[in-house]
């Protein structure tokens, strides 16, 4: 009765990958089986270093027999439980221990399935605020070129990353973009926050000059990852905080990267200085075991939103999976880890060697900006003529046939390793890294 009927061979045809050139997986497979630690293993058992946490998300290292175990304990006591207009324990558990670790008074927690939920349901909590508060006016979304926020359509259209939008068309109305904060000509190879760029916020001054008090909220990432690791200008962050205050406009950070140690705090706004409205979160949130996402925002913003209605339903929106018992059960397992381990003080004390290992590959062959900070780096390589991307697809595929895993982006490699890396996997992911980027250097 519990045999598993397949009806098929199983081969790579049905299953349709996602950001992926398919022909080319499907002709060469690049395949993983199993993981552990600070590594993969490929069905043939060979070790395969994790230089990207997965794909930002498994902080705490693969297979955390607590998370696991917890994961287990809880599908044999209730595998499902809907959370409209009923609860079960478990999911009111895992949103105060995510209270504990965002900013004070961002005490608020809104679950979703995933970074790209959690991006429309900000806009979604941001615009039904604006309009709770009597500016129903303040319909307009601000994000930021180069910026990335899932793939939802709020969130796409927010994000500024010409290649997951110019396949789909028209995207949400009433949406305007700030500058993206790179500046090569000036901020080469920095460490940390490079020093000029924080006058690309004033932006905004121009935008509500533009739009009036129609803007509702902006978006950012505090460090952007997925376009390729751009680090915040010192007092970028602190000037936009200032001007979206000024205007009564919402600051949301997406936190799917940055939050839960990656650079070295719970969140990054703790270690950038600056509190935002509204926080979203995915990925590290329950070391990626099960899909969760959250969306932390200001008490007087939820209070707001429910005290404006006199009875039933105060926001239309939610998901069916939303505080499902299994991921919430993974999320306090591995906040548990995040906690005990103080993973944002391990990467602190690694910081500098990090740093100083990734800026080492400067001199290698084609190698035009190295960024950094916490424990992610992006390494840009100058784009071969005529094909963008194909470089670092080259390295990234060398990589891992030598036993690394790097992500690209263009023609950047980013890394961001699970926060136990110690100094002999950095070691080894630069040394692996440096001679793939020599070997594929034309």
């Amino acid at each position: 009765m519990n045999e598993i009927s397949i009806p098929r061979p199983n081969d790579l045809d049905a299953f349709w990958m996602p950001f992926s050139d398919n022909k080319y997986f499907k002709g060469t497979p690049r395949l993983l089986a199993r993981a552990e630690g600070m590594h993969y293993f490929t069905p043939e058992g060979r070790e395969v270093l994790d230089g990207t946490a997965g794909l930002w998300c498994c902080n705490a290292g693969h297979g955390r027999r607590e998370i696991t175990e917890a994961i287990q304990k809880q599908a044999a006591i209730l595998d499902f439980a809907p959370t409209f207009q009923l609860g079960h324990p478990i999911a009111f558990e895992a949103a105060s221990r995510v209270a504990d670790l965002t900013p004070a008074g961002l005490d608020r927690v809104f679950f979703t399935n995933s970074g790209s939920e959690s991006a429309d349901t900000a806009l979604k909590i941001a615009l039904a605020y604006q309009k709770a508060i009597g500016h129903a006016q303040r319909v307009r979304l601000v994000g930021r070129e180069r910026g990335y926020h899932g793939v939802g359509f709020g969130g796409m259209s927010v994000g500024g990353i010409g290649p997951n939008r110019k396949q789909f068309g028209a995207m949400l109305p009433y949406v305007d973009h700030l500058s993206a904060t790179h500046l090569p000509d000036r901020n080469a190879f920095a460490k940390g926050q490079p020093e000029h760029g924080a006058f690309l916020a004033e932006e905004v001054e121009k935008l509500v000059a533009l739009h009036g008090d129609t803007i509702a909220a902006v978006m950012v990432e505090p460090v952007a990852g997925s376009t390729g690791v751009l680090v915040p200008p010192v007092g970028y962050l602190e000037k936009l905080r200032e001007l979206c205050t000024k205007h009564g406009i919402l600051l949301i950070f997406d936190e799917v990267i940055t939050g839960f140690g990656r650079i070295g705090s719970h969140f990054g706004s703790e270690r950038l200085g600056v509190t935002p409205d509204i926080i979203t979160m995915a990925k590290g949130l329950t070391n990626a075991a099960v899909p969760m996402g959250a969306v932390a925002v200001k008490n007087e913003i939820h209070d707001a939103i429910v005290t404006g209605v006199a009875g039933g339903i105060e926001f239309f929106h939610g998901y069916t999976y939303s505080g499902h018992p299994l991921a919430s059960a993974a999320a306090i397992a591995a906040m548990e880890i995040h906690v005990r381990e103080d993973l944002p003080g391990r990467v602190r004390a690694i910081e500098p060697y990090w740093e100083e290992a990734a800026h080492s590959l400067r001199a290698a062959p084609g190698v035009i900006d190295i960024r950094n900070h916490g424990l992610i780096a992006g390494i840009e390589l100058q784009s071969t003529a005529g094909k963008p991307g194909d470089r670092a697809m080259r390295v990234f595929r060398r990589c891992f046939d030598d036993g690394l895993l790097v992500r690209v982006t263009g023609d950047i490699v980013a890394l961001s390793p699970p926060l136990i890396i110690e100094k002999s996997h950095v070691d080894r992911i630069v040394t692996t890294l440096g001679d793939a980027i020599h070997k594929e250097a034309a």
